[in-house]
C-alpha cells in the first residue's frame, strides 16, 4: 500500500519550488494565487531569497506548504494514496492532498498557524531541544522531575526525540539527560517551544479559524499526529488538529500504526528527505522515495 507523508518546518531552502513554478502552469497557476492569498510574493522568497528571509515563520510555513501540496497537485493521476500523514505543519499539506481542505482554505489556515506561533513565542522565551540515544520513556520520566515547562514535543524515532519548553527548563533538562546517557541533547535554533503548553495562545486563536473552516471527508485515511491512527471523520479531523498546537507529534508511533495497516512504500511529497530517512528509523523493511515532477512529465 502507498502511504505519502509531508514534511514540516526545516526543510526550506533557497530555490524551492522553482522548478514547479517554471514547468507545470498548474503550479504557476497556484504560486501565484498564493501570492494574492497571502498578500505578499512569497515566490521571491522562496525562489531566490536569503536561507535568513526563509527562515521567518510567516514565510516558512507557508513556503513548506505550498511546495508539498501544489507538487502532489501536479502530480495527477499518479498521485494514489491509500493514506496519508504529515509531520506537524505538514498535516495541512497532507490534508489538502488527501482532499479534506481546500487549497485556499488549507493556505490560510498555514498562514493564520504560523502568524499565531511567532505571536507565542514573543509572550515568553522558549526553545527545543533534541535528545538523541535515549529510550522514549526516560526522557518522558527526566522532563517529569524538571521545574518549569519542559515536555517532549517530536516523537520523530526510536532513539530521537525533541523536547520543548521554556528556556531555563529546557538547558536544565539537556543536563539531566546528558547525565542519564543521552548520546546528545543539543538546544536547537529555533524561536520557540512548539507542541508544548506554551503553544497555548496559538492554539485558541488557531481553534477559532479551524472551526470556521469546511472540512469534507478525505479520499484516504490521515494519521493525525495527536493519535498516531486512522482518521477519516471531518470533526475528529478537526478537534485533533485544534489540539496539535500544544500537543506532542507522535511520528514514530504514526509511521509504525501506518506499516501495521499495510503501508509497504512511503513517498515524500515536499522539500528534502528528513522524512525518509526517520521512515527508515523506525522501519527499516519500508521502501521510501521523493514525489518529483519528473514523475508526471
Amino acid at each position: 500500500m502507498n502511504a505519502y507523508i509531508f514534511p514540516g518546518q526545516g526543510a526550506q531552502f533557497t530555490g524551492m519550488g522553482l522548478d514547479l513554478y517554471e514547468n507545470a502552469p498548474l503550479a504557476q497557476e497556484l504560486f501565484e494565487k498564493a501570492n494574492t492569498i497571502l498578500g505578499f510574493p512569497i515566490t521571491d522568497i522562496m525562489f531566490e531569497g536569503t536561507p535568513e528571509a526563509l527562515k521567518e515563520t510567516k514565510v516558512t510555513q507557508p513556503a513548506i506548504f505550498l511546495h508539498s501540496v501544489i507538487l502532489a497537485k501536479t502530480l495527477g493521476a499518479h498521485f494514489k494514496p491509500h493514506m496519508v500523514a504529515g509531520h506537524s505543519l505538514g498535516e495541512f499539506s497532507a490534508l489538502v492532498a488527501a482532499g479534506a481542505l481546500t487549497f485556499e482554505d488549507g493556505l490560510k489556515l498555514v498562514s493564520q498557524r504560523a502568524q499565531a506561533m511567532q505571536k507565542a513565542c514573543e509572550l515568553q522565551p522558549s526553545t527545543m531541544a533534541a535528545v538523541l540515544g535515549l529510550e522514549d520513556a526516560i526522557v518522558e520520566r527526566i522532563c517529569a522531575t524538571i521545574e518549569g515547562v519542559v515536555v517532549p514535543a517530536n516523537y520523530n524515532c526510536p532513539g530521537q526525540l525533541v523536547i520543548s519548553g521554556d528556556v531555563e527548563a529546557i538547558h536544565k533538562a539537556c543536563e539531566a539527560l546528558k547525565d542519564a546517557g543521552a548520546r546528545r541533547a543539543l538546544v536547537l535554533p529555533v524561536g520557540g517551544a512548539f507542541h508544548s503548553p506554551l503553544m497555548e495562545p496559538a492554539r485558541e486563536e488557531l481553534a477559532a479559524a479551524i472551526e470556521s473552516t469546511v472540512f469534507s471527508k478525505p479520499n484516504c485515511p490521515i494519521y493525525q499526529n495527536v493519535t498516531a491512527s486512522a482518521i477519516i471523520d471531518q470533526t475528529d479531523i478537526k478537534v485533533n488538529l485544534i489540539s496539535q498546537l500544544t500537543a506532542p507529534v507522535r511520528w514514530t508511533q504514526s509511521i509504525q500504526q501506518m506499516v501495521n495497516d499495510g503501508a509497504t512504500h512511503f513517498t515524500e511529497v515536499g522539500p528534502g528527505k528528513v522524512l525518509q530517512g526517520l521512515v527508515k528509523k523506525i522501519h527499516k523493511d519500508a521502501e521510501t522515495a521523493s514525489a518529483t515532477l519528473e514523475t508526471n512529465l
